[in-house]
């Protein structure tokens, strides 16, 4: 059995997001996957948007297949989210399953500087996904690094989609723009709680 995990603060969730989930089950052709929406991370500020929309957002994921499940898991616990005790938790709920973990390039590159990152390597492939044209060659020096810490890491091959949940938060994105980065779901959320400012 593959599980996949796709995390992340999701706030909110966008195309590019999707995009990227799209890709990593491509290459991975996962029998689960987990959307789950992070509580508290601890590389990040918390998300002001309460767990509970960030949660009704990711529903959208569901539309890219059966196997897509969204978990509150993290936004339910206590205290900081860290990778480590998540993939611990799946590896209880999942015995004996392949366990993958989708991540940005961003994150490939600073990976060695997580809460037991040698652990993390030793329990999951990571399925790494490009965040911006032209960072092939650091993407693969970050790669290599890792494998020779013992990592497993394979790559979603997908054109990239430049879009950031800041960026939409924070209003940068004309009207049109928006109902392309926003899949329906997240959008009538949004509209319906008047998030980001009234965004929508």
């Amino acid at each position: 059995m593959k599980a996949l995990l796709f995390g992340g603060t999701f706030d909110p969730p966008h195309a590019g997001h999707m995009n990227n989930l799209w890709a990593a089950m491509q290459a991975v052709q996962p029998d689960v996957v987990l959307v789950m929406p992070a509580g508290i991370p601890p590389h990040k500020h918390a998300s002001a948007t309460p767990g509970e929309l960030r949660l009704a957002m990711c529903e959208c994921f569901k539309a890219l297949g059966p196997q897509v499940q969204v978990s509150q898991w993290e936004v339910d616990r206590a205290g900081r989210s860290y990778t480590y005790n998540t993939i611990s938790m799946l590896q209880e709920k999942y015995p004996g399953a392949q366990l993958y973990m989708t991540i940005g390039s961003d994150m490939l590159e600073t990976f060695d500087e997580w809460y037991r990152w040698r652990e993390i390597l030793a329990m999951v492939t990571l399925v790494v996904q490009s965040r911006e044209p032209g960072d092939g060659d650091a993407l693969r020096a970050a790669a290599q690094k890792l494998e020779e810490a013992g990592g497993k890491i394979m790559f979603a091959d997908a054109p990239v989609l430049e879009c950031a949940s800041s960026d939409i938060r924070a209003g940068k994105y004309p009207p049109a723009r928006l109902k392309e980065l926003l899949p329906p779901p997240v959008a009538d959320v949004i509209h319906r709680n008047g998030l980001y400012g009234k965004l929508i």
